[in-house]
């Protein structure tokens, strides 16, 4: 997408430069936390950079922005969600128990391997999981800093708005992972027909608001919209963002490892009951119920009942069901769209977008 290149890079450069600052403050403290800053400065390099090409998408919608600092605001927010994502995806991997990201190791196993290397005293794995949890929090503190930052640069009524949303979408995503925590616990206590609704109503909690409504919102906040057009947006973005996340559920489970940096069935091995499991418990019969209940998430779960999980996800039509809840929010996204008075220029870029991210295209 050509057009969210020049984003991309201003992003890019915004991190570059908040790190450049930061090092010498945490250099001062002591200069073993260089160490701390490179794990930083690396697990955040790479990325679509999704989220932030939804926000500047949003700070396009409104016709009546008319602040001259806002190119600044939209990239300080545009960068503050990227570290608010970061740090989500830190404390995700050690929730998910996650050896892997974009076919790097994870945080957590970054730092174990690190205690590994300069051969310290103590449990390495245990020494991984505090200091990802204490990076990610940094990343938290400087996204919070960047957020306000980025307030600062427009009318005081939009900055508070788009303050607002953030925080929102910050105890959202908070409140959803703790709701999928505790579903891969209690899956089996909650009625079967009952479970494709848990499903969605965790993805929209956990993801589809921070991955696209608030970005757009946030965006959208930053450049004036009112709450009519802010409606339009929230109807437009949260059947979007259920697209992306239910995509991402699919990709976990039949994604190439060299595309995604995670290998092909990781949900199964982490026992995530996404829409995709809910699919086969109301269509498997009960020799492949009892099957992904014993089986999925298992700590020695094998590639053989892997590639057996995801032949019953195809034969019984979970699958296609779940692509089918994939178009339907896409279809519901582009038609809310059409109700939003916008130059053809922006409706084209966010019809791309929003197509890209449903299906997941580059």
């Amino acid at each position: 997408m050509p057009e969210s290149l020049p984003l991309v890079e201003s992003v890019s450069a915004r991190l570059d430069a908040l790190f450049a600052e930061r090092r010498p403050q945490l250099r001062a403290l002591n200069p073993e936390l260089d160490a701390l800053m490179d794990q930083l400065v690396a697990f955040t390099a790479g990325g679509k950079r999704t989220r932030a090409r939804f926000l500047a998408a949003g700070a396009r919608m409104p016709r009546t922005a008319t602040d001259p600092d806002l190119g600044r605001a939209v990239v300080d927010a545009a960068t503050a969600l990227e570290l608010f994502h970061a740090a989500a995806l830190a404390h995700d991997d050690i929730l998910d128990r996650s050896d892997t990201r974009r076919g790097k190791p994870s945080m957590h196993r970054a730092f174990e391997g690190k205690h590994h290397e300069a051969g310290w005293v103590g449990d390495p794995e245990h020494f991984g999981l505090s200091a990802a949890i204490l990076a990610g929090d940094l990343l938290l503190m400087w996204s919070d800093d960047l957020r306000l930052e980025a307030a600062s640069h427009v009318r005081t009524s939009r900055g508070q708005a788009a303050i607002a949303e953030f925080s929102r979408m910050r105890t959202e995503v908070t409140a959803g992972q703790y709701l999928d925590v505790v579903a891969e616990l209690a899956w089996q206590q909650i009625a079967r027909d009952e479970r494709a609704d848990r499903a969605i109503a965790i993805a929209a909690a956990k993801s589809a608001s921070y991955s696209v409504e608030a970005p757009l919102v946030i965006g959208a906040r930053l450049a004036g919209a009112d709450d009519q057009l802010v409606g339009h947006i929230r109807a437009m973005g949260l059947p979007l963002g259920l697209a992306f996340q239910v995509r991402d559920d699919v990709l976990s489970v039949f994604g190439d490892e060299s595309i995604t940096g995670k290998p092909s069935g990781d949900d199964l091995r982490e026992g995530k009951r996404t829409l995709i499991i809910a699919e086969v418990d109301q269509r498997a019969d009960d020799e492949t119920r009892a099957f992904f209940e014993a089986r999925l998430g298992a700590a020695d779960l094998t590639a053989d009942e892997i590639a057996r999980m995801q032949d019953a996800i195809r034969d019984t039509g979970a699958l296609d069901a779940v692509e089918a809840h994939i178009q339907r929010w896409l279809d519901e996204a582009l038609a809310a769209m059409a109700e939003i008075d916008l130059d053809e220029r922006t409706r084209e870029h966010f019809r791309k977008l929003a197509t890209a991210a449903a299906r997941r295209e580059h």
